[in-house]
């Protein structure tokens, strides 16, 4: 099998910040095991996997251990690649997804996404979430695959530092960490997903199509 492969960082304006992604394009995806053992070899969080459906394109995505049914920062990876390389006149595109369908459009220099959102329930906090961020949240949602926990500053969402082990054995994807903002900005939030084989993601989407809404 032969695929072009490109590496880029999302969600950033400079070098060496964001959130790297790898980037495969594919004329068509192969076994699961393949595309799991490709994500390994690269490394990174998230590995985009992407095939051309008529005029859209079917993605899927995959950090080094599991396959994830969402990621933001590897779809804008995926969009800057096929705009800059595929489709140089395009204005917008659609990504096919186990999420439902991605759009993706040109917007200025860069690109917006039209992300799911998630709507957040509250919920009891679970056994061992407390001590494994090691202080008590104020509060606690769920937003369909992670828990959501609001701590009471910006300093306290900085200053976190997790039992990553104890984090893996909470029945969630991952676990949001956030609080309100400062300094002109509405939120600060954290991102923890041992359990899919990311210790702490830089930055995600997938975690803000549920600190959007709420």
């Amino acid at each position: 099998m032969h695929a072009r492969i490109f590496k880029l960082d999302a969600f950033t304006a400079r070098p060496f910040a964001g959130n790297p992604a790898a980037v495969m394009l594919l004329e068509q995806f192969p076994d699961d095991d393949v595309l799991q053992a490709l994500a390994a070899e690269n490394n990174l969080p998230e590995t985009a996997f992407v095939v051309a459906v008529g005029q859209d394109y079917r993605i899927r995505w995959f950090t080094p251990q599991v396959e994830v049914p969402l990621c933001g920062h590897a779809t804008l990876a995926s969009a800057a690649v096929i705009f800059e390389r595929l489709e140089p006149h395009g204005d917008t595109l659609r990504f096919l997804s186990a999420s439902g369908p991605l759009t993706v459009r040109r917007a200025g220099r860069g690109y917006a996404m039209d992300f799911p959102a998630r709507r957040c329930t509250p919920m009891a906090p679970p056994p061992g979430l407390a001590e494994a961020l090691a202080r008590d949240p104020q509060e606690v949602l769920w937003d369909g695959s992670n828990i959501l926990a609001r701590l009471q500053t910006a300093d306290a969402v900085r200053a976190l530092a997790p039992d990553l082990a104890a984090l893996a054995r909470l029945p969630a994807a991952g676990v949001i960490v956030t609080a309100a903002g400062e300094d002109g900005y509405d939120i600060v939030s954290r991102y923890f997903a041992p359990a899919k084989g990311i210790p702490e993601d830089p930055v995600t989407g997938g975690a803000h199509c549920g600190l959007t809404p709420y």
